[in-house]
């Protein structure tokens, strides 16, 4: 039980990413591959979608973003962005993570009584894979961080990885060898936030 909050309390957004990693890509993909089939979703529905990207393929992802962005940020502003968005490239690698809306009608078409929550419990049951990723990643001694330019990119990246019509981006996330160690985050009281009855 210690180790696990150990992982969870080492998983922190990490900016200063890396590509020197020991572990090789066939053991970052097994054990991936490991986590995603193990995280639950509400009436199975299994929506969860992600997309492991690395060298080229996770190169083209932020050249994607930064060329888009370019269309779009102010050019006086651009630079801040641009090291931002050079920040994710220099990561060793990157997941997409989508929500395959098909699955999703489907299940509403399905159970009609519940029709207006699925699209929540889906949203929610990708944010358990987002969270469960991140702490495998910390857990591996990798850091990483969370980042949202979709709508911007969808359609770039659809071309790229020839996304299916049906997947919905939800989030980026690289990830790498950790440079640099956050600092401490300000926490609530936590009794501010778990309440107990007995």
């Amino acid at each position: 039980m210690e180790s696990l909050i150990k992982a969870y309390a080492a998983r922190r957004t990490n900016y200063t990413l890396g590509k020197n990693v020991s572990l090789s890509q066939e053991e970052i993909i097994e054990k991936v591959q490991a986590v995603v089939k193990e995280i639950p979703s509400a009436f199975n529905m299994q929506s969860g979608r992600i997309i492991l990207a690395f060298g080229a393929k996770h190169d083209a992802i932020w050249q994607i973003t930064k060329e888009t962005l370019r269309k779009v940020v102010p050019a006086e502003a651009f630079a801040k962005t641009e090291a931002k968005i050079d920040s994710f490239a220099a990561a060793y690698g990157t997941v997409l993570y989508y929500d395959d809306t098909a699955v999703v009608k489907a299940m509403q078409e399905q159970n009609p009584l519940y029709a207006a929550n699925f699209p929540i419990w889906a949203q929610q049951g990708n944010g358990m894979i987002q969270f469960a990723l991140w702490t495998l990643f910390a857990d591996l001694g990798l850091g990483a961080n969370l980042q949202h330019y979709n709508p911007l990119i969808d359609e770039a990246l659809q071309k790229e990885f020839s996304v299916p019509d049906t997947w919905q981006l939800i989030g980026q996330m690289p990830f790498g060898q950790p440079q640099a160690y956050p600092d401490p985050v300000k926490k609530l009281p936590i009794e501010e936030r778990v309440k107990i009855y007995q």
